[in-house]
């Protein structure tokens, strides 16, 4: 297990966070999942954060991420749901074409500290996820 540290702690912090689509419309497929990988993966390092695992279903998106205690989990998130809708909707017609006003993702997300469950197991889990 490696352990990450800074000049005042040490620290190992994972998160499970699941995002859906708003009214569980079924928009994504691969080419729209690894787009909106890409944009997380672009603003998560402003927020101290590392994906470590990603997947996609027809309506939502698991995702296992590694903090930094200090990151600011529920702005990173906000900030990434705004700029991936913005971009996702523009870049893709489908999803113009499915409209639900200018609403892209749910209102409230999932995220949940990893504990004491193996990062394998969830790893596992999430790649399994459809």
């Amino acid at each position: 297990m490696e352990l990450y540290s800074n000049a005042y702690s040490v620290f190992l912090l994972y998160y499970y966070l699941v995002l859906i689509i708003k009214y569980r419309r079924k928009v994504f497929d691969d080419k729209i999942s690894d787009r909106a990988k890409e944009i997380f993966e672009y603003i998560a390092p402003n927020y101290n954060i590392t994906l470590q695992e990603w997947n996609h279903d027809k309506d939502h998106v698991p995702i296992l991420f590694k903090a930094h205690p200090k990151s600011e989990r529920s702005k990173f998130i906000n900030a990434y749901k705004s700029a991936s809708s913005r971009r996702l909707k523009k870049e893709f017609s489908q999803i113009r074409q499915k409209r639900w006003k200018e609403y892209f993702w749910n209102q409230s997300f999932c995220l949940l500290p990893t504990g004491g469950a193996s990062i394998e197991g969830i790893k596992k889990y999430i790649e399994t996820q459809e």
